[in-house]
């Protein structure tokens, strides 16, 4: 599988390295907002970055689509479709917090078969084809070994805005008390990207959308770690995610009473 798709991680690096910068260059400029939602910001850099992807993933495969946070691109029922983040960690990135990442999937039918998440502010570039060696700077990557919560570090999101606040804050503090430490990133594809690494080792999310993790669920699956996700729209955009090393024992760490 790996030769068959190295053409498009090619592409999907490319593309990903190139919105990367441009966000890089404009990090400290002012930032023109489109929509200033109450827990979250859309940015005109959402669009343009989108724009430069766009562009250069259908420059070298133009009869495949685009999925993104900022609109589609036709043809629908393509056999390659691309999943496009350009912007994970916008609030961050819009309040100058340098933790953010462009991510890019590709679905070729219903299998997902590469991802591609690139840091710009640390140039940190994580890449897998499925099943294949995941790479971080060309670099192979495994997840931790950690097979115990209270040596694991965790995401844990609690929403506030969606109706799940109070579960999730029990939940939160529930977890809280069972682990090493727990860290909010505010962006999800580095967050798996993390547990790919090792650096993390599991994370939780009631609220979470398609291509806030596609890209890094290929990553995170090749380097050993699971991701369950449990769709709550009918289209399958937006569901909930648990994610783990695929050692500790995180469902039972759930539970509450």
């Amino acid at each position: 599988m790996s030769a068959e798709y190295a053409a498009y991680l090619t592409a999907a690096r490319q593309a990903a390295m190139l919105a990367g910068e441009f966000l890089r260059q404009h990090f400290d400029a002012v930032k023109q907002v489109d929509e200033a939602l109450l827990h979250d910001i859309k940015l005109r850099l959402d669009k343009e970055c989108q724009a430069l992807i766009t562009q250069r993933l259908l420059q070298d495969f133009p009869q495949s689509s685009i999925l993104g946070e900022e609109g589609n691109s036709s043809p629908e029922r393509a056999e390659f479709q691309w999943v496009v983040d350009p912007i994970d960690g916008t609030v961050n990135y819009f309040y100058g917090i340098p933790v953010f990442c462009v991510s890019i999937a590709l679905r070729h039918h219903d299998e997902w078969v590469l991802g591609c998440v690139y840091d710009p502010m640390q140039r940190e570039c994580f890449t897998a084809i499925a099943g294949g060696q995941p790479m971080l700077n060309d670099k192979p990557i495994a997840v931790s070994s950690r097979a115990q919560m209270q040596e694991a570090v965790v995401f844990i999101g609690h929403g506030t805005h969606d109706g799940s606040g109070e579960a999730g804050i029990r939940r939160f503090a529930h977890i809280s008390r069972q682990v090493r430490k727990i860290r909010i990133l505010g962006s999800a594809a580095l967050t798996l990207c993390y547990i790919a690494a090792g650096r993390f080792d599991a994370y939780v999310e009631d609220r979470i959308c398609l291509w806030d993790f596609a890209a890094a669920r290929v990553i995170l699956e090749a380097a050993g770690g699971r991701l369950e996700f449990a769709p709550r729209t009918p289209d399958g955009i937006k569901g909930s995610i648990v994610a783990w090393n695929g050692l500790l024992p995180l469902h039972e760490a759930l539970q509450m009473d």
